[in-house]
């Protein structure tokens, strides 16, 4: 297992394909983009399935959701979907996404055993889309979300950041939208995860200033189902049988049931979104080590995560590797 020494275990793998995306949402990353890794550093697929399986198989990962960066713009995305959903036991496989080149890849992704899918839109506006992400492609992701949901890819969860001056009204509108739809709606706090270092505190909408909007609208009843390690806090809207979901993890943060654990596209073990330090598989593997080993430094890595993401200690220093480089 993947037990740390406050007897928290990991069974959640998350996985990034790639630390290159097709946007340039402005809580991310410049508008120039950034230096993505050459090619050599990224894991090759064979040494992604190996090291999932590795994971699966030996160290008790039962959920694996692949990330970016987006990784939609993998092109072995589908190989390494269906050689995972061979694996035995077979763990739950999602994607988390923004959906454009979702419509003509939603098919292929089902038929290989991708179970369900997230994706990101923080608006229902396209102007304001553009605004965001700097790219006019917000149709792109509504036929993503719609062919994810015709190939059965449920439930289809979207992902929205509210930002102060773009979209900080739009909450009960988006969840509006997202019932009509039949999503499930989770707005995320932003994260100190941008890779220009600009973000505040006291310029975050946060969970509460969501709720607060919501309840302008509707009805929130905390829902009854236990949360366990989920990241997400849910509440039936009007009573059911839509929900909403609110990831505060700067301001309610639930690290205490963490059950994650993450690899980066350079194979980089990361025992938190938030830690500045790292272990480094990919070495290893390139220099032979077989797979008991390889088990057995993720074991050591996991060993050592920190009891929190330290969010709120005074001395937090945001890490060096933005969002997109470390998969969310």
């Amino acid at each position: 297992m993947l037990l740390d020494t406050y007897g928290r275990i990991a069974t959640d793998l998350r996985v990034s394909l790639t630390d290159r995306c097709n946007l340039r949402c402005t809580y991310c990353m410049p508008e120039e983009g950034l230096s993505w890794l050459a090619k050599p550093e990224l894991l090759t697929d064979d040494e992604i399935v190996r090291l999932v399986g590795i994971a699966v198989t030996r160290l008790g990962v039962t959920e694996v959701r692949f990330t970016g960066g987006e990784p939609l713009l993998r092109r072995g995305l589908v190989s390494i979907v269906e050689r995972c959903a061979a694996l035995a036991p077979r763990p739950k496989l999602s994607l988390t996404t923004n959906g454009i080149g979702l419509e003509r890849t939603a098919g292929a992704l089902r038929a290989a055993g991708l179970d369900r899918v997230n994706v990101s839109l923080d608006t229902t506006d396209p102007e304001v889309f553009a605004r965001i992400t700097r790219r006019r492609r917000h149709e792109d992701v509504l036929r993503g979300l719609a062919a994810a949901k015709a190939e059965g890819l449920a439930p289809v969860k979207v992902n929205a950041v509210l930002m102060p001056g773009l979209n900080d009204t739009e909450a009960p509108g988006l969840l509006a939208w997202a019932m009509a739809q039949d999503y499930e709606l989770r707005f995320i706090e932003q994260m100190p995860l941008d890779a220009q270092h600009g973000w505040q505190r006291t310029q975050m909408i946060t969970a509460g200033d969501i709720l607060e909007s919501l309840r302008t609208r509707y009805t929130l009843t905390p829902e009854e189902e236990r949360r366990g390690a989920a990241p997400a806090e849910r509440w039936l809207v009007d009573g059911g049988p839509h929900r909403v979901g609110v990831i505060a993890s700067v301001t309610r943060p639930f690290c205490r049931a963490c059950d994650r654990t993450r690899l980066t596209a350079d194979g980089q073990v990361r025992t938190c979104l938030f830690a500045r330090e790292e272990s480094d598989l990919r070495g290893a593997l390139r220099a032979g080590v077989d797979d008991a080993e390889l088990a057995e430094r993720w074991r050591v890595a996991m060993w050592g995560k920190k009891a929190g993401s330290g969010l709120d200690d005074p001395s937090f220093v945001q890490p060096q590797r933005p969002m997109s480089a470390i998969g969310g």
